[in-house]
C-alpha cells in the first residue's frame, strides 16, 4: 500500500508541477528538479533511491524509443555526418577534457576515475533536448541534429565509462578500446535491426489496436536486452529499432492502430521523462549525506563541482568551434562536400548541451567501482552537471536563439507545403476514382466523394492568406457551424443515455464517431505565422519545373484588391491569385468562380502567384508544382 501511495504521489506531483510550469512558461524539467530537491529535505518524505539498473533497464529504453519512433530515418541519414561528429567525437573529447580537469582538482583521484566521470557527464540527454526544443523556436534542422546526437551518443559514453572502470583495476590497450567501440556499435545496430523488422512483421499481422500497442510497449525492452545479450550497446539497439518502427509504421499499421500507439506513447513519455527529473531532485538529500562522510571540505566540494560543470560546458563549445574552423578551412581549400556551419548555428548547438537521465543512470555505477568514498563525490558532481546545465543552458537557450536571429519554423510555410501535398494527393485520388468507378456506382455517391476530396484540399489552401481582409473562409465557417452541430448531437445522445432509451453499447459507438469527426475538425491556431516575413515556397522548390524556373517579367496587376470576374458575376471570392504572364488577378479554387483556374484554361498561361498580402509563392498549372 505504501508503494502504491508513493507512486500516486509522484504522478500527482508531476502533473501539478508541469501544469504550473506550462502556465508560467517556465522550464518543466528544471522546476521538477527544484521541487524534488526541496521535497527531499521535508521530514516524512520517503527516500527514493534509484539504481543504475532501474534507470538503464526500466526507464531509459522506453524514453529513447518514444523519441526514436518520432525521428525521421531519412533526416538521420542526411545528417549522419554531423550526428557522428557530435555523438562520437564530442563524447570522447568531453570524456578526456572533463576527466583531466577532475584528475587535477580532486585530491588523489586516479586519471581513469576522472575519465569515468567524464564519460558519465559526456552525453547530452534526448529527453532534455526534446523538452527544451519544444519550447524554443529553433530551425528544424538544428532540432533534428540535437535529437539525433542525443539518441546516439549514449552508446559511446557507456562504452567509454566501462573502459574507464576496467582501467581503474587493470591496464587496457588502445586497440581494446577501439574494439569495444566497434563491437558496441555493430552489435547494437544488428540487435536493433533484427528487433525492428521482426516487430514490424508481427505488427503487420495484428488486427487489434490494443494488441498492437501492447506489443509496442515490449519492443524497447526486447531490443535493449538483445543488444546487451550479444555484448553490444543496448541503448543503440533501442534507438535503431525505434527508427525502423517509426519508418515502417505507416505501411504496417492501420490508422486506428497508429492513432492509439501515438497517443499511448505520448502519455508514457510524458509521465516517464517528467518523473525522471523529479526523481533526480529527490536524490540530493541522500547524496549530500553520503558526501559528508567523504572528508572533503565544503569549499573543496564547491570547487570540484564548479570545475566539472565548467569543463562540461566549455569542452562542448571548444569542440564546436574547432569543427566550425576545420570545415571553413576545408571549404576554402575547395572541398565542396564540406559546407561550413554558420557561426550562429555552432553557438546554439554548443550551448544546447543539457544533461539528464543517462548521466544520472551512469553516475550510480561509480560508487561501487571507486575507492575511499570518492565515488559519491563524483555522483554529486554529476548531479550538479545535470541541474547546472538545465539551469544555465536550458533557461538561457531561448534568449540565445532570439539573439542569434535564428528563424524558427513558420506555420504559414508549413500550411503552404501541406496544401501542396494534399493537392497532389487529391489529384491522384480523383484519377483513381475515375478508374475504379463503374456505371453501376450511384452517381451521387461518386459526386459526394469528389466533393469530399476537393473540400479537404480547399480547406488546406484556405489556411493561407491570413493577412488578408477576409474575416472567415468557407472552411472556417464550416468548422464553426459543424462544431456547434456536433455539440447539439452529443447533448441529445447524452439525454438518450440518461433516459435509458438506447443501449449503452450503441451510445458509446455513436459518441466515438462524433469524437472522431470532432478531432478531424480541430486545428491548432496557437502558433501564429511570422507576419514580418514573406511567405515563399521552400528554396528546394525554386526550380521545380521549367515554368517556375522561367524569369517572368514584371507586369502590372489587372486589379489591386478584387476579382473582376467575380464582381461581374455577382460572386464573392476567398483568396486572390495573379497570372505572372499577363497580370490577370482572379479568385482561387476555394472560391465559387475558380476564375484563376478558368483563366489558365482559356489562355494556357502556366504560372500564377499568390496575390495575398505577405505571400509570394507560385503555382504551375501545367506541372501541378509549387514553387
Amino acid at each position: 500500500m505504501e508503494i502504491a501511495a508513493e507512486i500516486v504521489a509522484l504522478v500527482v506531483a508531476v502533473l501539478a508541477v508541469t501544469a504550473i510550469a506550462r502556465r508560467l512558461d517556465w522550464s518543466a524539467p528544471l522546476c521538477l528538479i527544484v521541487v524534488g530537491v526541496a521535497a527531499s529535505f521535508v521530514p516524512g518524505v520517503p527516500e527514493y533511491q534509484l539504481t543504475s539498473d532501474v534507470v538503464l533497464v526500466g526507464l531509459l529504453p522506453p524514453l529513447l524509443y518514444s523519441t526514436a519512433i518520432q525521428t525521421s530515418l531519412l533526416d538521420f541519414r542526411r545528417l549522419r555526418g554531423p550526428i557522428a561528429v557530435l555523438s562520437v567525437g564530442l563524447v570522447l573529447f568531453t570524456t578526456a577534457g572533463v576527466g583531466l580537469v577532475a584528475w587535477l582538482v580532486i585530491p588523489g583521484l586516479p586519471l581513469a576515475a576522472g575519465l569515468a566521470l567524464g564519460a558519465v557527464v559526456a552525453p547530452p540527454d534526448a529527453v532534455a533536448a526534446s523538452a527544451v526544443a519544444r519550447r524554443v523556436a529553433m530551425p528544424r534542422k538544428l532540432v533534428r541534429l540535437l535529437e539525433g546526437e542525443s539518441l546516439f551518443n549514449d552508446a559511446a559514453a557507456l562504452v567509454a565509462l566501462n573502459t574507464s572502470l576496467v582501467a581503474i583495476a587493470s591496464t587496457i590497450s588502445l586497440w581494446q578500446v577501439g574494439l569495444d567501440f566497434v563491437w558496441a556499435a555493430v552489435g547494437g545496430a544488428v540487435g536493433g535491426v533484427v528487433v525492428g523488422y521482426a516487430a514490424s512483421f508481427i505488427r503487420l499481422k495484428l488486427q487489434e489496436p490494443v494488441a498492437d500497442t501492447a506489443l509496442s510497449f515490449a519492443v524497447p525492452f526486447v531490443a535493449y536486452l538483445l543488444g546487451e545479450e550479444i555484448h553490444g550497446s543496448g541503448v543503440l539497439s533501442v534507438v535503431v529499432a525505434g527508427l525502423i518502427m517509426g519508418h515502417q509504421s505507416p505501411r504496417v499499421l492501420s490508422g486506428a492502430a497508429r492513432t492509439a500507439s501515438r497517443h499511448n506513447w505520448q502519455t508514457v513519455a510524458y509521465l516517464l521523462e517528467n518523473t525522471v527529473f523529479l526523481l533526480i531532485g529527490l536524490q540530493l538529500r541522500r547524496i549530500l549525506t553520503e558526501v559528508g562522510r567523504s572528508g572533503l571540505s565544503v569549499p573543496m566540494l564547491v570547487l570540484i563541482c564548479a570545475a566539472v560543470l565548467a569543463a562540461t560546458i566549455l569542452t562542448r563549445l571548444v569542440w564546436l568551434f574547432v569543427i566550425a574552423v576545420w570545415k571553413r578551412v576545408k571549404q576554402a581549400l575547395g572541398f565542396k562536400k564540406h559546407k561550413a556551419w554558420p557561426w550562429r548555428y555552432s553557438v546554439v548547438i554548443g550551448w544546447a548541451g543539457m544533461r539528464g537521465v543517462v548521466t544520472l543512470a551512469a553516475a550510480f555505477i561509480l560508487p561501487a567501482a571507486m575507492p575511499d568514498r570518492v565515488g559519491v563525490v563524483l555522483v554529486l558532481a554529476a548531479f550538479v552537471v545535470v541541474a547546472g546545465t538545465l539551469l544555465l543552458q536550458g533557461t538561457t537557450l531561448p534568449m540565445l536563439v532570439r539573439r542569434m536571429g535564428l528563424p524558427g519554423p513558420d506555420p504559414a510555410q508549413d500550411a503552404l507545403q501541406e496544401a501542396a501535398l494534399l493537392h497532389d494527393m487529391v489529384r491522384v485520388a480523383l484519377v483513381r476514382l475515375d478508374e475504379i468507378s463503374t456505371e453501376n456506382d450511384p452517381p451521387e455517391v461518386v459526386e459526394r466523394l469528389r466533393e469530399r476530396l476537393q473540400g479537404r484540399t480547399d480547406a488546406a489552401w484556405e489556411q493561407l492568406g491570413r493577412q488578408s481582409a477576409l474575416n472567415e473562409t468557407p472552411s472556417d465557417a464550416y468548422r464553426r457551424l459543424r462544431l456547434d452541430l456536433l455539440q447539439v448531437e452529443r447533448e441529445h445522445c447524452l439525454k438518450a443515455r440518461d433516459n435509458g432509451s438506447a443501449d449503452d453499447v450503441v451510445l458509446r459507438r455513436v459518441l466515438e464517431r462524433l469524437d472522431i469527426e470532432e478531432s478531424m475538425l480541430d486545428r491548432d491556431d496557437d502558433e501564429p505565422s511570422q507576419e514580418d516575413r514573406e511567405l515563399r515556397a521552400p528554396a528546394s522548390l525554386a526550380e521545380a519545373c521549367k515554368h517556375l524556373a522561367h524569369e517572368w517579367r514584371d507586369v502590372p496587376p489587372s486589379s489591386q484588391d478584387s476579382c473582376a470576374a467575380c464582381i461581374e458575376a455577382g460572386l464573392t471570392w476567398v483568396h486572390l491569385r495573379m497570372c505572372l504572364k499577363c497580370g490577370n488577378v482572379a479568385c482561387c479554387d476555394s472560391s465559387v468562380g475558380k476564375h484563376s483556374d478558368q483563366h489558365f484554361r482559356d489562355t494556357r498561361h502556366p504560372v500564377m502567384r499568390s496575390y495575398e498580402p505577405g505571400e509570394s509563392w507560385r503555382w504551375c498549372f501545367v506541372d501541378k508544382q509549387l514553387g
